[in-house]
């Protein structure tokens, strides 16, 4: 698994860990302030999708 790869797939369970806990609908909310987590990691995939650095991809490739 390359870490373009890793990096996609730790966003993406960052999200849905984020919306199963923050939406109040959910059978394991806890406090809708989670959903600014999946607000900040959908940011952060936009701006590196324009400017090509993603925090977690300099971290991985160490």
């Amino acid at each position: 698994m390359n870490v373009e790869r890793k990096v996609r797939a730790f966003a993406g369970s960052i999200i849905l860990i984020s919306l199963a806990i923050g939406v109040p609908q959910s059978p394991i909310f806890i406090s809708s302030y989670f959903l600014w987590v999946t607000v900040f990691v959908g940011a952060n995939l936009l701006q590196s999708s324009f400017t090509g650095f993603c925090p977690l991809e300099s971290i991985l490739k160490r």
